[in-house]
């Protein structure tokens, strides 16, 4: 482990007896060296600057709010890079001029990781001023206005490459940073603003996967060494509820499952992908989803032959039906004369698989979507090691490309381990998972399979937790249509209510 938490006291008691042997001058060495990195990681309450911003909610109110920005270099002991391995907290003190005390408020842990590229806030002079995916500056400047703690964190991505040509920002990087800097934020519970046992996470695109696995890997000891290397606090790193948008995640199957869903949509130049390869890999989805063994009220065991009904009718058809009810009646008539596939009926909008797919239309992504042959993709980049900077991850693209007999690196198998929120939540069960879920997807994201987030959702829902998903209609990737709700979701979840001076 690393640091020790706020207030552990290094024991003393006989260090006037042992300081003669070079054991104990080791210890008193280490003891001191341990007490030098825990100050550095104090956060110093006073360190702010007091900024102003107008913030507009969803209902079109500009609201003004006043707050205290907090940057912290860096939230590890042994920064590998203090450009990214830093966050900035944001703390609200007045909102239309009413004083607000955010001391035991929720907080926001916003990360703007896209494309599993590096995020930094380094250089960021206020709330937000480190942009990432859509919707992330919304989100955390609405939480601002609401009373909530906002914490931007940096992390280290996978284009990092030093001048020696070693690439140190590919995986599990970035999850390390995200728990690091979690670590931080509970070992200066006290100092820190905002309560550290109420932590929601969120986060866009290859965000949304790395907030999702922060809520199912919380406290996993797999992580523990690389948290050790890089001096992270002797801290908890499990969170309270996770915001997951468009995660591009579990991404060992997301080849198969993106030939399960979109193997039937051409390309948008009208090209078909190849047949054969898109068959073999869509094959592969049926053992994967029987592994699962997720389970749905009405349907039983979910499996290849009732996955797509069951995402259809839980998800999809819901997400049509709520868009077309908030149409005026001239609105819908139009819409739906643009789209006879959908059926109106008494308020309710039907139509098949099928017929949804066609009205998609053009897959994002070839096949192999994600393992490409020629290792292209940015996922071949995650997976890169020392100075190679791509590797194939999955059997089925190395052997493709190298034969029957071929094995992946050694240490890939631990690597999707650890960047996988599905194995912490179905091979190693995690108690100390996050038990509150806020899960998002358009419907014509065709980025990833649409399965991804239906497992995710149901297999959390089996587990008994928490869990608000929704599909927003004809969006897609990056899409958020309700970040009002989500903050709304936040208050209730934590029951946390705006404490005003």
């Amino acid at each position: 482990m690393g640091l020790t938490a706020a207030g552990a006291a290094p024991a003393l008691g006989f260090a006037t007896q042992a300081a003669a042997t070079p054991q104990a001058a080791a210890g008193t060495s280490q003891a001191a060296a341990k007490a030098a990195a825990d100050s550095s990681l104090v956060f110093d309450p006073a360190a702010y600057t007091e900024q102003t911003v107008s913030v507009t909610d969803t209902a079109g109110a500009a609201h003004s709010v006043t707050y205290r920005f907090y940057k912290v270099a860096s939230y590890v002991a042994n920064p590998v890079d203090t450009a990214y391995q830093s966050l900035n907290v944001s703390v609200p003190v007045s909102v239309d001029g009413t004083a607000v005390d955010a001391t035991n408020a929720p907080i926001l842990f916003a990360n703007q990781v896209g494309g599993y590229m590096p995020s930094s806030v380094a250089n960021a002079t206020g709330i937000g001023g480190a942009m990432g995916p859509a919707g992330t500056l919304s989100r955390q400047q609405l939480a601002l206005a609401a009373g909530y703690v906002v914490v931007e964190p940096g992390a280290r991505g996978r284009s990092l490459v030093d001048a020696s040509g070693t690439y140190y920002g590919v995986a599990p990087a970035a999850i390390v940073d995200l728990k690091a800097a979690v670590r931080y934020l509970k070992f200066n519970k006290g100092r820190v603003p905002g309560d550290t046992e109420r932590i929601v996470t969120s986060g866009v695109s290859a965000g949304g996967a790395l907030s999702a696995l922060l809520g199912a890997s919380g406290d996993s000891p797999l992580y523990d060494s690389y948290l050790a290397e890089i001096g992270a606090a002797d801290a908890s790193d499990a969170i309270f509820a996770s915001g997951d948008w468009c995660p591009i995640t579990d991404l060992e199957h997301a080849d198969a499952a993106y030939e399960w869903n979109w193997g039937a949509n051409a390309l948008a130049s009208g090209a078909a992908v190849d047949a054969t390869v898109s068959g073999e890999l869509k094959a592969q989805y049926t053992d994967y989803i029987a592994s699962l063994k997720l389970r749905a009220r009405g349907y039983g065991a979910l499996s290849v032959r009732n996955l797509d009904t069951y995402i259809l009718e839980t998800f999809i058809q819901p997400s049509a039906t709520k868009y077309l009810a908030a149409l005026s009646d001239t609105a819908r008539a139009t819409y739906l004369a643009a789209n006879p596939f959908i059926t109106w009926s008494a308020g309710q909008a039907a139509f098949t698989w099928a017929d949804f797919l066609a009205h998609v239309g053009a897959r994002k992504k070839n096949a192999p979507s994600f393992d490409a042959f020629d290792l292209s993709t940015g996922e071949n980049n995650l997976y890169g090691a020392g100075a190679t900077k791509a590797r194939h991850f999955t059997l089925y693209a190395l052997r493709h490309e190298a034969g029957a007999s071929a094995r992946l690196d050694a240490d890939i198998p631990a690597k999707l381990h650890l960047m996988n929120p599905m194995y912490h939540l179905v091979d190693k069960v995690n108690p100390h998972r996050a038990k509150h879920w806020w899960i998002r997807v358009g419907t014509k994201d065709s980025d990833t399979s649409l399965s991804v987030v239906a497992n995710l959702a149901t297999r959390l829902t089996n587990l008994g937790d928490d869990v608000d998903t929704s599909y927003y209609w004809d969006a897609g990737h990056g899409a958020d249509l309700d970040p009002g709700d989500f903050i709304t979701w936040i208050g209730k979840v934590t029951g946390y209510q705006k404490a005003r001076k």
